[in-house]
């Protein structure tokens, strides 16, 4: 009796148990069946069942289940259907966020354009004065600074104005000398031939010698005339304009080829412009340039670019550029800072999208595609030129793709976009579940080695995304103290980046000669990245 009870009891347990594992089966198997039920109506009321295979992970991310689930994100995880793996390879690629969220964040697109790209060409300069319109007086002889007519630095002169008289020796001399001579000439009227000959070939060289002493014509014919010399020479303005040196002063001695008075015109001047080594290709002679003065800020100055200069500062990487203009009323004055701004004609219509669909590592540059139901492909592009507005996109968008140019950061930290980018090109993505390691790791995509630099801001150029640093030396790349103009890798940036500011970045080259800053923070401070390469704290 013991025996048969016992039996009894263990067939009772055994079969609890089986009842307990079919009833905790049947939820899974329900859910299965609906799904693969669901997938048996496609479109059109065809009735060809789709194999459902597995769901993969939203991100993109190598990771695929045999069940519904969530990722840590909260987000479902996708169903993939037999065919779909090599039908819609993009797909893994792609970010989904529901449309819910996609209206919090404000998400606004727009689509890629042909356009002409309006170029401009930025560059800090400063006036100079024309070479071609300044003058020296120097005597050619040896005296002595009798009087001084002007005697003050920046004083403005005349045409022909008296600015000093001098008095030399040999000048007396060689005016009696000629004085002379002239006489004699005409007394000899009646001579012989030879007598006269030699008397004109000594009047001659006397009046030969006063010309190459730039003694004027009125001065001779005055002397020829009364046989008088004077005892002093008054030297004249050549040209009307400013006083900008005077080293004469009253009873000084000078010798031939001092330099006592420098006159510049000042009616037109020159700005040189230092244009940085990977926009001087655009910049073209005859082309028209704005210059705007800091003194003036409610005007506009336009010139001509009449010369680059041939030579190349290897300090600033900037090569001089000459602009012409004219100068009313002398508003501009030599050493004045200006800012040249040059436009440069584009080559036609080309691919362009708003700047600010641009999400720039500074390794990378990176544009979110709208598929439109809160799915977005983030696509690698390769830039050309810019505009205020507009950048070229080179390869990656065709024109009329729509592309997200509000709340792109928003979306890349909603949706750990770091995720998806990094699985760009593995073969884990989008196809059925790996067979071998799990362990196994795809191969990092090369970085763009990162050197960091000490420096003061100089000045900042909000629209053009361009900072001006003063910079000390950079040990990885052997560069010595200099200042140069860096791109940075997102707007926020200039947050930090302020002119006078002491600070501590980090930064690449992105392209040749094309450096971009990618972190910065106050001199002593942690750095702060860009957004694009921040962390997604919270996910």
């Amino acid at each position: 009796m013991k025996t048969g009870a016992g039996i009894a009891i263990g067939l009772s347990i055994a079969l609890a148990a089986g009842g307990g594992y079919w009833l905790g089966q049947r939820p899974a198997a329900s859910h299965d069946a609906a799904a693969t039920q669901v997938a048996a109506s496609p479109a059109g009321g065809a009735k060809k069942e789709r194999k459902l295979l597995y769901y993969r992970n939203p991100m993109g991310l190598p990771d695929t289940s045999p069940t519904p689930k969530k990722d840590p994100m909260g987000m479902d995880y996708i169903p993939v259907y037999e065919g779909e793996a090599d039908d819609e390879p993009a797909a893994a690629n792609s970010i989904r966020i529901s449309t819910e969220k996609v209206q919090k964040l404000g998400v606004r697109t727009e689509a890629a354009e042909l356009r002409v790209l309006d170029k401009q060409v930025r560059a800090a300069g400063r006036v100079e004065i024309d070479e071609r319109r300044s003058f020296a007086i120097s005597p050619k002889f040896e005296g002595y600074v009798e009087r001084l007519h002007v005697n003050v630095t920046g004083q403005p002169v005349a045409k022909g104005q008296p600015l000093f008289e001098v008095y030399s020796p040999e000048l007396v001399s060689a005016q009696r000398e000629y004085a002379i001579a002239a006489q004699g000439v005409d007394a000899l009227k009646d001579a012989g031939g030879e007598a006269q000959s030699g008397m004109q070939q000594l009047a001659e060289s006397s009046l030969l010698r006063l010309r190459n002493w730039d003694i004027s014509e009125e001065q001779i014919r005055a002397l020829a005339k009364s046989g008088a010399s004077k005892r002093t020479l008054t030297f004249r303005s050549p040209v009307s304009g400013v006083v900008t040196e005077k080293k004469a002063l009253q009873g000084m001695r000078f010798m031939p080829g001092d330099t006592l008075y420098q006159v510049a015109d000042l009616s037109s001047v020159w700005v040189v412009a230092d244009v940085f080594e990977q926009d001087i290709a655009q910049v073209r002679t005859g082309a028209m340039a704005k210059v705007r003065i800091n003194a003036y800020p409610d005007k506009v100055f336009e010139g001509r670019v009449t010369y680059v200069y041939p030579t190349l500062n290897p300090e600033t990487r900037t090569v001089p550029v000459r602009v012409e203009l004219a100068n009313p009323g002398q508003l501009l004055k030599p050493a004045m800072f200006a800012q040249v701004e040059v436009p440069v004609g584009g080559k036609g219509q080309v691919v362009t999208v708003p700047t600010s669909a641009v999400i720039d590592s500074g390794t990378r540059q990176i544009v979110l595609i709208a598929h439109g139901e809160g799915r977005f492909e983030p696509r690698d592009v390769k830039l050309g030129g810019r505009s205020e507005s507009h950048i070229e996109v080179m390869d990656g968008v065709k024109a009329g793709e729509k592309v997200v140019v509000a709340a792109n950061f928003l979306i890349d930290a909603e949706s750990n976009l770091k995720a998806a980018v990094g699985g760009f090109g593995h073969s884990g993505h989008g196809g059925a579940p790996k067979s071998g390691k799990d362990d196994e790791k795809p191969a990092a995509a090369p970085q763009a080695a990162g050197h960091r630099a000490e420096g003061t801001v100089d000045s900042v150029d909000a629209k053009d995304g361009t900072v001006s640093l003063s910079h000390g030396p950079v040990a990885s790349l052997k560069w010595p103290a200099m200042t140069m103009e860096f791109k940075v890798a997102n707007p926020s940036l200039l947050q930090t980046l302020k002119p006078g500011v002491k600070v501590d970045v980090e930064f690449v080259e992105r392209q040749p000669g094309e450096w971009v800053i990618t972190s910065a923070a106050p001199a002593g401070k942690a750095a702060t990245s860009a957004p694009a390469a921040n962390p997604h704290a919270g996910h």
